[in-house]
């Protein structure tokens, strides 16, 4: 098993000797590529919280949540009533067992598609501060619309300099997820897609990270050379651009 890294000491340690006792589908080598986006932000000074959508038992957002600043939230919103009630309090455990403690995050049985922005915003709120988001998570509802949703309600809380992070593109059981994504992107020419974080096996699928179009040069360059070794050096062609591809094993094909 190839040893993917954060860098962050408690995010590592967890991926790799809890990632895969949390259950879940999310892969670690996104997991451990989007501890580092939240490890580098701190070092380039870039505050604010975490949150995700659809978080089921925690496997993601446990590695997430541990590798915040002190005094940073990880929001966790989720119906949490699949397969059963008792999920909720199985992600409870699984956070506390894992050092996520409840100071450090709040839980939100929601559904991601009816909440507003001001409900959001308060829910971030502490010590009478409202705090921006600077990584976002999206992992709902893989439907057009509730994820057009959820991409407004991300965007409308994102640092300027943050990320959204979308789970499930190119998944071959959702083949057609991706045009909303595309849609979504040409309606709001200032956000880009940044990065692809390609799957690990056919159950842990790619990622996107999406950002404002000013705040690409924060990362691009650093991850292909933090990743060297899973960079893919033709990249993606995205909408006119070319973005980052990071894969846990990068070649190009031969031909025969």
């Amino acid at each position: 098993m190839i040893d993917f890294i954060s860098g962050h000491a408690a995010t590592d340690h967890y991926l790799r000797h809890g990632y895969t006792t949390v259950r879940g589908m999310s892969s670690r080598f996104a997991a451990a590529i989007s501890a580092w986006c939240i490890k580098h932000q701190a070092s380039l000074g870039i505050k604010g919280h975490f949150a995700e959508i659809g978080t089921f038992q925690g496997r993601y957002f446990i590695a997430q949540a541990l590798a915040l600043e002190p005094g940073e939230l990880a929001l966790g919103i989720d119906l949490f009533d699949w397969p059963s009630p008792a999920t909720l309090e199985i992600f409870v455990a699984n956070c506390r067992a894992w050092g996520v403690t409840e100071d450090r995050m709040v839980v939100w049985k929601a559904d991601s598609t009816a909440l507003s922005v001001p409900a959001l915003s308060e829910k971030l709120t502490r010590d009478g501060e409202s705090g921006l988001v600077r990584f976002f998570h999206i992992d709902g509802d893989h439907s057009p619309e509730p994820l057009r949703r959820d991409l407004e309600l991300a965007r409308a809380v994102l640092h300027p300099k943050g990320l959204i992070c979308l789970d499930d593109m190119l998944h071959p059981g959702y083949p057609f997820l991706v045009t909303t994504v595309e849609h979504w992107l040409r309606a709001n020419p200032d956000m880009r897609l940044m990065c692809v974080l390609d799957r690990e096996d056919i159950v842990a699928a790619p990622k996107f990270l999406i950002c404002h179009v000013d705040a690409v040069p924060l990362y691009e360059n650093d991850m292909m050379r933090h990743f060297s070794a899973h960079h893919f050096v033709l990249g993606g062609d995205a909408l006119g651009h070319f973005c980052v591809v990071l894969t846990p094993n990068p070649r190009i094909a031969e031909v025969d």
